[in-house]
């Protein structure tokens, strides 16, 4: 039985990956007392004991857990900003290339996508791979998302009854341009430079949906592209051109561990939007995607698709 440990067990993604885990009869879950959850020493254990282990941590304690890990025979899967630029690393959306699949098959270190960055690369890595758009476009993108994806801090402001009347209309952050998220965008998808990239925050507890804008481009080659790029695959799908619906909501997919993208536009102006979780195929569904990959499992063993 394959041993898993979750260092940050207790945190939104962390809970989540715990949530889809517990029932599965292939997996023994290794779990630390609360108060040695953030002890080096019983992680260290932990990590040493674990066959795979999920990072759910910022950035820096994700950095000292794979420290911790030196010497192991584990294989992590981290879900933080910290090594989605790493060479080193397998970076962790399988459905962007065969390459992409093998080398989080033959990993041991596999980089969790960002949320925002999962709906942003799955729309633009395919057209730039196929010559549809340039890799120095200037690309512009917007993305919509629910406020689960800023933790329990920001779960806490946005249900709290004496909250600020603000959050009941949309949020707009972000605002220097210099998201977290923008270096694994452009690297990932080979881009000469970053996209123009504006993350709102709504006031939904989860779902995303990320639009990125092409002016000058047909929407029939951009479906086309998209269309044949996804084929066959089961988490990642493509709507019919115009989308399934007339309107495009965020909360769409909120509870599934799927992608829909839509191409909608006509000749000469088009734009691609992706609808999925950011708490699924945007953090803890693509992790345990990937831990499936991992694993020899069927991908979607565990996800609710």
């Amino acid at each position: 039985m394959t041993k898993v440990f979750i260092d940050g067990s207790a945190g939104t993604t962390g809970l989540r990956i715990w949530e889809r885990l517990s029932g599965r009869t292939d997996l023994e879950l290794i779990k630390l007392p609360d108060e040695l959850r953030k002890d080096a020493a019983a992680r260290k254990d932990a990590l040493f004991s674990a066959d795979i282990a999920f990072l759910c941590l910022p950035d820096a304690a994700a950095i000292e857990a794979v420290a911790l890990a030196q010497g192991a025979n584990v294989k992590i899967i981290d879900t933080s900003t910290a090594h989605r630029t790493n060479d080193n690393w397998a970076y962790g959306f399988a459905e962007l290339s065969d390459a992409h699949r093998e080398a989080i098959r033959n990993s041991s270190r596999v980089a969790n996508p960002g949320c925002h960055a999962s709906g942003f690369i799955a729309s633009v890595y395919p057209l730039v791979a196929k010559g549809v758009i340039p890799a120095d476009f200037p690309l512009t993108a917007y993305s919509l998302t629910g406020y689960s994806g800023g933790g329990k801090s920001l779960i806490a402001e946005y249900e709290d009854e004496n909250r600020d009347p603000r959050h009941e209309s949309h949020r707009i952050y972000g605002t220097t341009l210099r998201h977290k998220h923008l270096p694994e965008m452009r690297k990932i998808c080979g881009l000469a430079q970053a996209p123009v990239f504006s993350p709102i925050l709504g006031d939904f507890y989860e779902g995303m949906a990320t639009t990125i804008l092409l002016p000058g481009f047909d929407c029939q080659k951009v479906f086309d592209c998209l269309s044949e790029h996804y084929e066959g695959e089961k988490i990642v799908t493509v709507a019919p051109l115009g989308g399934d619906e007339s309107v495009l909501y965020a909360s769409t997919f909120a509870g599934k561990d799927s992608m829909r993208i839509t191409v909608s536009g006509h000749e000469s102006q088009t734009i691609v939007t992706a609808l999925f979780d950011n708490l699924g195929k945007g953090a803890s569904g693509a992790a345990i995607q990937n831990m499936n990959i991992l694993l020899g499992v069927d991908e979607t063993t565990g996800l609710d698709i």
